[in-house]
């Protein structure tokens, strides 16, 4: 990966919006996979999750574990606000022109995405841990167990994504730290018109260099004659 796609290219806030490179980069996609994972999750819980076996109290499929439901429910709510977040925050990176704000925004990813790799493994093992504990005899014609199924299956899908997602962003701030992104050198390159600086040397000539910076050269003191007998003659006709 790199620092250029990463980051964006050129400098911040002159590059313009390409949604054809944007929705085709990898990231962009698993930031989707991960927001359509969470969906599936949060919306077979809330779906076919509950059942009510002679009396009108809903019950948690998972063992009757209302705890179950609520966390599969909690963490795929606020994975899928927070893909939405990110992918507007992608979308809007390459504008940003606080070198501050934008190593804060990696960072902000890097922790979040690791977050919810961790909840996702934690919420994968206790549904499907409840799931086993699950007796035939409370799921009355298997009612549910295939949104259950479907829970356990893309929790486990949850946790790839957003551990590469994690991976990414920790790539990213490594590579920020290390290059040009999180330095004034990436957002303020030295301009075109930038004055000329001219330093002299020996027998009136200069030596013109457009970087203000640059270390006057070596100076020689130079012999005219010498200069005289190494010119080139004219030839004669």
């Amino acid at each position: 990966m790199q620092p250029a796609g990463a980051y964006g290219a050129g400098k911040a806030g002159s590059v313009a919006f390409d949604p054809v490179a944007f929705f085709t980069h990898p990231r962009t996609v698993l930031r989707l996979l991960s927001w359509v994972f969470s969906i599936v999750v949060f919306s077979c819980i809330v779906n076919e999750g509950y059942i009510n076996i002679g009396s009108e109290r809903l019950l948690c499929i998972f063992n009757n574990n209302a705890d179950a439901c609520n966390f599969g429910v909690t963490v795929g709510v606020a994975c899928f606000l927070g893909s939405i977040f990110f992918l507007i925050l992608d979308a809007y990176f390459p504008s940003i022109s606080s070198v501050r704000d934008r190593k804060r925004a990696v960072l902000l990813d890097l922790v979040f995405s690791g977050i919810a790799c961790f909840l996702w493994f934690v919420g994968f093992c206790f549904l499907a841990n409840q799931w086993q504990a699950t007796s035939p005899e409370e799921l009355p014609l298997a009612q549910g167990s295939d949104a259950a199924r479907a829970t356990i299956a893309f929790c486990f899908f949850s946790i790839l994504s957003w551990a590469v997602l994690t991976l990414s962003a920790l790539r990213r701030f490594l590579t920020g730290s290390n290059s040009n992104l999180f330095t004034w050198q990436h957002l303020d390159p030295i301009p075109s018109n930038t004055r000329a600086t001219p330093y002299p040397i020996a027998n009136g000539a200069t030596i013109v260099t457009t970087n203000p910076y640059q270390a006057p050269p070596f100076t020689e003191t130079l012999d005219p004659q010498k200069l005289t007998q190494q010119r080139p003659l004219a030839p004669a006709f």
